[in-house]
C-alpha cells in the first residue's frame, strides 16, 4: 500500500492532508541534480555492541538487536522491489534495543493523560504556513474544510482500474485523530492494545522526548526486521504463502474485499502473529512506522557509488523524492493492514516509502529505540 503523495489533481485533499504546522519548506523544488543524499558516516563511539551491556536491564516491553554488518536493501531475487531499495549496501550498526510492538494506544494515552499534548491532527490549520509547503498560487481551501482532521481508509464500491489514484480510497475526515481513529462518534473501546494512529513525525518526536527514547533510523529498523533472515525477502523467510499466518496484511481484491484470511480487516492488536527471530512484532503488516531519516530517492544508488561501508548511517543528508521536488518527508517501514500483493508489497524488509512530517494517517504509527548511552534518560 503506497503511501499518499502530493498531486495536482489531488491537491484539494493533499492541503488539507499534509497542513503545515510545525515545519516548513523551501520555496522552490529540489532538483535530483543539485541533491546529494548520501549522509556523513558516524565512527563508532565504541565497539559494535553485539551483546547487551551486562550492567544495563532491558527496559520493560523492549528487546536488544545485536549490533553487526548487514546488506541493507533490496535482495536480488525481490521481484516486488522498487527502484528506490535498490541497490543493496553494506551497512554496520551498533546493537540497541527496541520496542516489541508498535506503542499503542494505551502506551500513548499514558503520555497524553502526563503531558496535555495536542497532536497534529487535533491543531488548528494555519494556512499561512501551510501554504509555504505548497506551489505559489496554490488556492486556499474552503474555510469549512480547513478544519483539524486526518485520512481515513474506504473502501470503494468497485474494483479500481488505476491503483496509481489513491484519492479512490482515501478520504479527509474532519475530526479523525488518534483518540476517534475513524473520525466523530468513534473511540478507543477495545482498541487499547492496537497501535496508536494518526500520529505524525512531530507527535512521534514529542513521545520519544518524553520517553528518554528515539526513532530508528532506517538501518537500524531494517536491521531489527531482518533478525536472522540473510539474503530473505521477508521477515520470516522467502515464503510468500505463509503472509496470512505471518502479518496483517490486504487478502483479497484492494481496495474493495477483503477476505480477512489473515483474522483481520483493519489495525490487529500488538502481537496477534509470530514475532521474528530478535522477538519483534509487526515487522510486516498492521501499520507503516517512522524512522529519523530523510527520505531520498537516489539514496541507495548515491551510497552504493561511495564503495564504502556505512558505520551506523543516519540517512540522506537532504530530503528529495523525485515525484514530488517540494517535499520534505521522512522513511517510514513495514507497510500496513493495507498492502496488497497486487499492489506494492510493503510488507518485505526492504520496502520503504515517504512521508511528510505532519501527516497523519490511518495506517501509520510507531515504535522506538534505545541505545546504551541514553540509559538514564529513559522512563521505566
Amino acid at each position: 500500500m503506497k503511501i499518499i503523495r502530493r498531486s495536482t489533481h489531488f491537491l484539494f485533499a493533499l492541503s488539507l492532508i499534509f497542513a503545515c504546522k510545525n515545519t516548513q519548506k523551501d520555496q522552490t523544488p529540489n532538483s535530483g541534480s543539485e541533491v546529494k543524499a548520501v549522509s556523513t558516516e558516524r565512527t563508532p563511539t565504541a565497539p559494535i555492541l553485539v551483546d547487551p551491556p551486562q550492567d544495563i536491564k532491558a527496559p520493560e516491553g523492549m528487546v536488544w538487536i545485536p549490533g553487526g554488518t548487514f546488506e541493507q536493501g533490496a535482495v536480488s531475487h525481490d521481484e516486488m522491489a522498487m527502484g528506490h531499495e535498490n541497490p543493496a549496501i553494506p551497512v554496520t550498526v551498533n546493537g540497541f534495543f527496541m520496542d516489541v510492538h508498535e506503542v499503542t494506544n494505551a502506551d500513548f494515552k499514558k503520555f497524553i493523560d502526563e503531558t496535555g499534548y495536542v497532536t497534529v491532527a487535533e491543531r488548528e490549520i494555519d494556512w499561512e504556513e501551510m501554504k509555504k509547503q505548497l506551489p505559489a498560487g496554490t488556492a486556499k481551501p474552503h474555510d469549512s474544510i480547513m478544519q483539524p482532521g486526518s485520512l481515513v481508509f474506504k473502501k470503494t464500491k468497485n474494483p479500481v482500474p488505476n491503483l496509481y489514484d489513491f484519492s479512490q480510497w482515501w478520504e479527509w475526515k474532519i475530526g479523525a485523530n488518534w483518540k476517534q481513529p475513524h473520525g466523530p462518534g468513534s473511540d478507543l473501546s477495545g482498541k487499547e492494545n492496537n497501535p496508536v494512529v494518526h500520529i505524525s513525525y512531530d507527535d512521534a518526536m514529542a513521545y520519544c522526548q518524553w520517553a528518554g527514547r528515539r526513532l530508528p533510523t532506517e538501518a537500524e529498523w531494517e536491521r531489527a526486521a531482518r533478525g536472522n533472515q540473510r539474503n530473505k525477502t521477508f521477515s520470516w523467510g522467502d515464503d510468500h504463502s505463509t503472509l496470512a499466518k505471518m502479518a496483517n496484511t490486504w487478502n483479497g481484491n484492494f481496495p474493495v474485499n477483503n477476505t480477512k484470511a489473515d483474522g483481520f480487516e483493519l489495525r490487529a492488536d500488538v502481537g496477534s502473529y509470530p514475532p521474528n527471530d530478535y522477538g519483534l512484532y509487526d515487522m510486516a503488516g498492521n501499520v507503516w512506522e517512522w524512522t529519523n531519516d530523510w527520505y531520498n530517492t537516489d539514496y541507495y544508488k548515491q551510497t552504493k557509488q561511495g564503495g564504502n561501508v556505512l558505520i551506523n548511517p543516519t540517512g540522506a543528508e537532504v530530503p528529495y523524492n523525485e515525484r514530488d521536488p517540494y517535499a520534505r518527508e521522512r522513511v517510514i517501514k513495514g507497510g500496513s493492514f493495507l498492502c496488497s500483493a497486487s499492489y506494492c508489497a510493503s510488507y518485505r524488509i526492504s520496502a520503504r516509502m515517504a512521508t511528510s512530517l505532519d501527516s497523519a494517517q490511518e495506517h501509520l504509527g510507531f515504535r522506538t529505540v534505545v541505545t546504551p548511552e541514553m540509559f538514564g534518560n529513559t522512563r521505566e
